[in-house]
């Protein structure tokens, strides 16, 4: 997550602008997709192929499904199988988005089972980037009700142990691992948390060793390393999961994956950011912005952008980067086919 008192960089100038300043403007949902038009998908289709290196803005159709579940948060349907990435779905409030000074870092964590399990479904496998409280909070109720197998760093394995997770649900990973479910792969991505207008970020701290307190607060949970993953179904699409807005330009590169969840930063404190995630990952088909919502409203109601995020810029940029890229901007309700175009909508 971002820093709750920092907010964007314009022009080179850092402007220190709190959330709080901005919570009481009234912002609608974003529209689900944004296509080029079919002049514009044209030309860049033409510099494309003089560019020689980017893909076509189309992915394979395989037997995949994908859900938005705010945030970094994703549930993938692979045939009748389940993935989850970074699910955090009771979002309670913790004062970060409203008035000044409203945010409490001692608020108590908080599970809604039914809630969760309704959203989760029975996964297999659950993806965790790092352990945030909106990226790890309801992980150990699915893993202790579901059985599933939870990936991630040594601190998540820590915190899951606190909280009553069996270790021999937890796979405990570095970064590097390329890991074979039979019918898709996982290849685990050493990454980065964003990082806010004063070059740090929330909560650093990682965990080596179970602390003898279970975790009781969001205060609690620090960031304990950040991952990124690639998961890619045979026959169908490789999607790049990122949980952070900042990742290791070296570990990323060369993944080529047909879709980007790409984290919306909060800052510019990130050297080229965007344009070196793009690079990298050689202009994914189709990219997706994740992370730019407000957390804390519950999926129930439409996606509201945290105004801290500049989420036109950011698409902006994208477009204007990678051209052929087609950009998905999603929401809660809808279910997306392996393209990321609209499958079924709830």
């Amino acid at each position: 997550m971002s820093d709750p008192m920092n907010g964007p960089q314009h022009g080179g100038r850092r402007t220190f602008v709190r959330r709080t300043l901005l919570r009481g403007a009234a912002l609608g949902a974003a529209a689900p997709l944004l296509p080029a038009g079919a002049a514009a998908a044209a030309a860049a289709a033409a510099a494309a192929a003089s560019n020689g290196h980017r893909k076509a803005a189309t992915a394979p159709a395989g037997s995949a499904t994908l859900r938005w579940l705010g945030t970094s948060g994703w549930r993938i349907g692979i045939g009748g199988r389940t993935v989850l990435f970074d699910p955090y779905i009771t979002r309670f409030p913790t004062g970060l988005f409203g008035p000044k000074g409203s945010f409490d870092a001692t608020t108590p964590l908080q599970c809604d089972e039914e809630l969760v399990t309704r959203h989760a479904g029975s996964p297999e496998l659950v993806l965790v980037s790092h352990t945030h409280w909106d990226h790890i909070n309801d992980v150990p109720h699915i893993a202790r009700s579901t059985g599933a197998r939870v990936i991630g760093t040594e601190t998540t394995y820590h915190v899951l142990r606190a909280l009553g997770v069996d270790a021999g649900q937890i796979s405990v990973v570095k970064g590097g691992e390329v890991l074979d479910f039979d019918g898709f792969t996982v290849e685990v991505v050493a990454s980065r948390h964003s990082r806010n207008a004063k070059w740090s970020y929330f909560a650093p701290g990682t965990l080596n060793a179970v602390p003898r307190r279970a975790p009781r607060t969001i205060s609690d949970l620090p960031e304990g390393d950040t991952l990124a993953f690639q998961v890619s179904v045979k026959g169908g699409p490789s999607v790049f999961l990122m949980g952070a807005s900042d990742f290791e330009e070296r570990a990323a590169s060369g993944l080529r994956p047909d879709v980007l969840m790409a984290a919306t930063p909060s800052s510019t404190a990130t050297y080229r950011y965007l344009q070196r995630l793009l690079g990298a990952l050689g202009d994914p088909a189709t990219v997706v912005p994740v992370h730019w919502d407000n957390f804390e409203r519950p999926l129930s109601l439409p996606p509201q952008r945290d105004p801290v995020m500049d989420l036109d810029g950011f698409t902006d940029l994208i477009r204007t980067l990678s051209p052929t890229s087609r950009i998905v901007v999603p929401d809660y309700g809808t279910l997306y086919g392996a393209d990321m175009r609209p499958a079924v909508t709830a």
